[in-house]
């Protein structure tokens, strides 16, 4: 029988939060418990500051938790894109940001010894079409001249030593990228924050957040489903699930769903035939696929499905869609078990890049665009030291300076009612490069 629930979740025991008095005041209120919040909470409450971390369902309840587990090095858009569109200086230091980011989760996962399948598997991006291979080889010239960094190109004679399917062109390793099991890491992150002294308050919904002075100090009165309580600075960390409450950042991020499937155990020869090397692996298309052997040796297959955020209906579509496709691409997986299957929302900007920085005077990182898992630990940390030393967000973080825009002409104001158009254009795009 298919779960339709999230099989990372099965693998750990999320860390018991202890209810706690509702505080009246505190230096910094974060909206969101997942990779962002806590490690933003973790970076200012090693400083001394005190935070309250306010999630509307429960730790890692959203993406953080039901993501790939994919710690990819680079950002949504490739090298050449990064230079043309901000010059190679710009993108110099945001394609090192990437990697930073995948240093950042290592280093965290050692120094709080967080059990989670941490690897530095590599990843293989693959080629639908022979014209994007011949971008590959574009790209890691690039990426060798312009940032020092080192890829290798996969001929299509030789990719049989990557991927078991013969539906490519050829392909791209990146031996830096890792894998993780989400899950579990953003329960051991949830920890870690606790024990340096952040609160953390499940199943509290934020209504309103409205400017307020405390003792003659500037700040914010934060109301919430348990009471009001009033911070010095506001941190909004809530990605694809950003709400109402902060309307100008909402207008700013499209929410778009990501769905997976996970199959039974597979026997070790089927495995080592399917994912030769056991890589992070996505393919060249806009309308992506991405997939990987979990540790128990199950194949985790995900994709853009349906671009709704997840519902019951969304869910079960998208289950026989991603079981159609993965077995176009691995036949021999055609008599495994489908076991689980569950959806997620990701957070996409307008120009698909991450953004940081101050919006209606409330501090925000969002837009990870799939890339979420590395740089939204990074930006949370990050955000968090900005915001305990008082210095501006733009110093040392390349995505502060640059614009978040909205849609055009103002036409998204409230739900995001183009996404059938996006999901066409996205289809579109695949059809004709």
């Amino acid at each position: 029988m298919i779960q339709e629930k999230n099989f990372w979740l099965t693998t750990v025991e999320m860390p018991p939060i202890k209810p706690r008095p509702f505080p009246e005041k505190v230096d910094v209120v974060i909206l969101g418990a997942g990779f962002t919040g806590l490690s933003a909470a973790r970076s200012l409450s090693k400083r001394g500051v005190r935070v309250a971390v306010l999630e509307a369902q429960t730790l890692g309840w959203g993406a953080s938790s039901r993501n790939g587990g994919m710690v990819l090095t680079g950002l949504k858009l490739g090298a050449e894109d990064l230079i043309s569109r901000y010059g190679k200086e710009p993108a110099r230091r945001m394609f090192a940001a990437s990697l930073e980011a995948i240093s950042t989760v290592e280093e965290i996962v050692q120094e709080e010894k967080i059990d989670c399948n941490f690897s530095r598997c590599g990843h293989l991006e693959v080629a639908n079409k022979p014209g994007h291979f011949e971008s590959f080889q574009s790209s890691s010239e690039t990426m060798a001249r312009e940032f020092g960094h080192h890829v290798r190109i996969v001929p299509p004679n030789e990719l049989g030593s990557e991927i078991g399917s013969k539906l490519y062109f050829g392909g791209l390793v990146d031996a830096l990228s890792a894998g993780v099991n989400p899950a579990q890491y953003v329960a051991g992150l949830g920890e870690a924050a606790i024990r340096a002294g952040a609160e953390i308050h499940e199943q509290t919904s934020v209504n309103s957040i409205e400017p307020s002075a405390n003792g003659g100090n500037t700040g914010w009165s934060v109301s919430t489903s348990r009471g009001k309580l009033w911070a010095r600075d506001v941190l909004v960390a809530t990605s694809g699930y950003t709400s109402p409450v902060t309307p100008a950042l909402r207008r700013r991020i499209i929410p778009i769903g990501s769905y997976i499937i996970v199959t039974e155990i597979l026997p070790e020869a089927l495995a080592a035939e399917v994912s030769p090397r056991n890589r992070m692996i996505y393919n060249s298309l806009y309308f992506t696929h991405y997939y990987r052997l979990t540790p128990d040796r199950r194949m985790l297959f995900g994709g853009r499905a349906a671009f709704f955020p997840e519902n019951e209906n969304t869910v079960r579509e998208s289950r026989e869609i991603l079981r159609r496709d993965m077995t176009k691409i691995f036949p021999q997986l055609r008599e495994a078990k489908i076991e689980y299957v569950w959806g997620g929302t990701l957070d996409f900007a307008f120009d698909m890049m991450p953004h940081v920085g101050k919006i209606d005077g409330l501090y925000y990182s969002v837009g990870y665009a799939g890339h979420g898992v590395a740089m939204a630990t990074l930006l949370g940390q990050k955000m968090g030291e900005h915001i305990a030393s008082g210095a501006p967000p733009t110093l040392e973080n390349p995505f502060a300076e640059i614009k978040f825009k909205g849609a055009p002409l103002g036409l998204y104001r409230r739900k995001p009612w183009f996404l059938p158009l996006a999901g066409m254009w996205f289809r579109f795009l695949d059809l004709i490069s």
